[in-house]
């Protein structure tokens, strides 16, 4: 009598119908197919074979470590690149002042075409290419000097390597005032300077001729030890047995930099180059202190100063966006390029 009860309290089945659920014992019903809830087994197969495809593709760990990059992956496409998208489709609009809203039922390139057609804007993107390509030269040759000076052991070397890394440390503001003093036209140090030879005075920051070279030297003085840095690791990991096979072969100092040394620093050099045009773009901070206003010394305009000063002192928020857009493309013609070629060396 009690196996009987204890078969009758594992299993009930219910007499209406053949296609009946099995009742648990528990109360519970038994299905022979899936649950409701459940994937049925070609949603598992897609999923698994999903996941094992992102896995080949972005490692075996992608899927597992998305809840701590995709929150910000979000937040950086959204506050970022929606940001720029936004701007991208202001830009394509007539907005300005406060009066009304963007209307974005009729895009138009008219803003990129007022650009071309402005002679300020001409003026401000060559100013803007001959800051970056002095400014990125210049402190690469004076980095690379100062890089290669302290490499050869010179006496205090970690107090050079200080004072020549220390102007990196201060901020646009900073530097502004410093050199707004160096090129103060009645008692400025540079016009002391000259004036021991018999030269001078020079109004560094109000003839339109040498104003932006005046910029690109006092901007010089800033990042030189940024690449010092650079080139400095740059030196410190080339194997010293080819300084002496050069020296075996004879070459003098200046050809075993040249043709052995230089020559491997090329990763440090791309890397620097970068890193220098960005910070020339964003030279509005310091062209700002400099004259404390939107509107640098003519001769000194680029396109982050006519940019803030469209969209902030005129209000003419379509074609500040535009010149905004120009900026943005000429950050992605420098870094898209080094992005590339960081990839084929296999470092991204």
């Amino acid at each position: 009598m009690l196996d009987f009860y204890r078969r009758l309290h594992r299993t009930i089945r219910p007499s209406s119908g053949d296609d009946a659920d099995e009742v648990r014992a528990d109360g519970g019903v038994v299905s022979d197919g899936p649950a409701a809830d459940q994937p049925t087994e070609p949603d598992r197969d897609a999923t698994t074979r999903l996941k094992a495809a992102l896995d080949r593709r972005f490692g075996s760990d992608f899927m597992e470590s998305s809840v701590f990059w995709l929150p910000p992956f979000l937040l950086m496409g959204l506050f970022v690149y929606g940001a720029v998208i936004w701007n991208l489709l202001i830009s394509l609009t007539d907005y300005e002042r406060f009066e009304n809203a963007p209307d974005y039922s009729d895009l138009d390139f008219e803003m990129y075409t007022r650009a071309l057609a402005d002679s300020g804007f001409i003026d401000a993107a060559v100013n803007t290419l001959i800051l970056l390509v002095l400014f990125t030269a210049g402190t690469l040759v004076v980095g690379l000097l100062l890089a290669i000076l302290i490499d050869r052991g010179i006496r205090f070397e970690n107090s050079f390597r200080t004072i020549y890394l220390l102007p990196m440390s201060l901020s646009f503001v900073v530097t502004a005032q410093f050199w707004l003093w160096i090129y103060n036209y009645n008692n400025g140090i540079a016009n002391s300077v000259i004036g021991t030879f018999g030269l001078g005075p020079v109004s560094w920051l109000g003839n339109q001729d040498i104003v932006l070279y005046a910029i690109i030297f006092a901007l010089m003085w800033q990042f030189s030890g940024y690449a010092m840095v650079v080139y400095l690791a740059g030196l410190r990991a080339i194997p010293r047995e080819h300084y002496e096979a050069a020296k075996v072969d004879g070459a003098s100092t200046l050809k075993m930099y040249w043709r052995v040394i230089i020559p491997q620093l090329k990763g440090a050099t791309i890397s620097a180059a970068v890193v220098l045009m960005v910070f020339g773009m964003k030279a509005f901070d310091f062209l700002y202190s400099l004259v404390g206003g939107y509107r640098p010394p003519n001769g000194a305009d680029i396109l982050a100063t006519k940019m803030v000063r469209e969209a902030y002192a005129n209000l003419n928020w379509a074609y500040g966006s535009a010149i905004a857009i120009v900026l943005f493309a000429m950050a992605l013609g420098v870094i898209g390029p080094y992005l590339v070629y960081e990839y084929r060396r296999d470092n991204l």
